[in-house]
C-alpha cells in the first residue's frame, strides 16, 4: 500500500465504534486530525493524501459525528470532557504514543483537553480556525451564549436552526468568493445527511450548551501554551463568521514563536485552500519528531 493511500478503520472504545481514516507510516511523526461541527473526518479527505508521505495521519470521527457511533443523548453524555475522554482512549487503543494535533472548531477544545490530560504525548499544535481565546469568539455566538446564560427550552429550541440545511450551506459558503463553484457539494450533503438522523438534533443541542465549559477552560489552555511552548501553527480562514482572526493572533501572545497565516476564505478553509495549508504543514513538520 502506498503511503498516501487512506485506510478506513474502526476501533472500539468503551463499547463505541470509533471510525477513523489513517494513512502514512508510523515511522513518521503522527498528526491527529480533529474535526468540528457539523462535519467529520471527511473534511480531511483532500489533505491526508498530500501529507501522508511525511506524516502518520489519523483522523477519527467524534462520537455522534460522521461514521462513529451516535447513541441517543439520553444514553451517552455529550460533553466536550466526555468526547476528549473517548478520543484519549482511542489514541491508546490504536497505539499512538506521541502525536501533534490538528484542531478545527470543536476539535480545538477536544484536542486541548487531550493536551491538558496527556501533556507529555503532544508534540505540536496546528490550529485551523480552532479557538482558545475570548477575543476569537464573534457575535455569531450570541444565540448560543443566550442558551448558556438561560438554558430554557425556548433558548434551546431557538438553536435548532443551526442543524438545518440552510445553515450548513451558509457555514460552508460564508466568506468564500464564488462559493457555489468552489465548495464541493458532497461535503454539505454528507454533513446534512448525518445531521438529519433522528438522534442528531438533541446531540448537537447538548454540545452547544456544553461549549461554555470550553470557554471556562481557555485560561488553562493558554497556560499550557505558555508552559510548553510547543511548535505551533495557526492557519485561519479570515472570513470565518464564528472564530475571528484575533483568535489566531492571540496564539502568539502565549507562544511568541507561533506562526499565524491567514487565507481569504471562510470557516472550512480546507475546502478552498488545501494546497496552501498543506504546504504550510509540510514546512511545519520539520519541527516535529516521530
Amino acid at each position: 500500500m502506498k503511503n498516501n493511500s487512506i485506510s478506513y478503520k474502526t476501533s472500539q472504545v468503551d463499547g463505541l465504534n470509533i471510525f477513523y481514516r489513517e494513512a502514512g507510516t508510523r515511522e513518521n511523526p503522527t498528526l491527529l486530525l480533529l474535526h468540528g461541527f457539523p462535519t467529520s473526518s471527511h473534511m480531511f479527505r483532500n489533505l491526508i493524501p498530500k501529507l501522508a508521505d511525511q506524516f502518520h495521519m489519523v483522523a477519527p470521527d467524534l462520537p455522534g459525528f460522521g461514521f462513529s457511533d451516535a447513541p441517543d443523548h439520553k444514553s451517552f453524555h455529550y460533553t466536550f470532557a466526555h468526547l476528549a475522554e473517548v478520543i484519549g482512549k482511542f489514541t491508546e487503543q490504536i497505539g499512538l504514543r506521541k502525536f501533534a494535533i490538528y484542531v478545527f472548531d470543536y476539535g480545538a477544545p477536544v484536542g486541548f483537553r487531550l493536551a491538558l490530560n496527556l501533556p507529555d504525548r503532544i508534540t505540536g499544535i496546528i490550529s485551523q480556525n480552532g479557538n482558545a481565546y475570548l477575543e476569537g469568539l464573534s457575535d455569531g455566538w450570541n444565540p448560543i451564549r443566550a442558551y448558556w446564560e438561560n438554558p430554557s427550552q425556548q433558548n434551546r429550541d431557538a438553536l435548532r436552526v443551526m442543524n438545518s440545511l440552510e445553515t450548513t450551506r451558509w457555514q460552508y459558503h460564508h466568506g468564500v468568493e464564488n462559493a457555489s463553484v468552489r465548495i464541493a457539494p458532497e461535503a454539505i450533503a454528507l454533513d446534512q445527511a448525518l445531521l438529519n438522523r433522528p438522534q442528531s438534533g438533541e446531540i448537537q443541542l447538548d454540545l452547544f450548551g456544553d461549549y461554555k465549559s470550553n470557554v471556562a477552560l481557555y485560561p488553562k489552555f493558554q497556560e499550557f501554551f505558555r508552559k510548553h511552548q510547543l511548535p505551533t501553527l495557526a492557519v485561519w480562514g479570515k472570513n470565518d463568521p464564528f472564530f475571528l482572526p484575533a483568535g489566531a493572533e492571540a496564539y502568539r501572545r502565549d507562544n511568541p514563536s507561533a506562526k499565524v497565516v491567514f487565507y481569504d476564505t471562510g470557516h472550512f478553509a480546507l475546502e478552498t485552500h488545501v494546497d496552501e495549508i498543506g504546504a504550510e504543514i509540510r514546512s511545519f513538520g520539520e519541527k516535529l519528531k516521530p
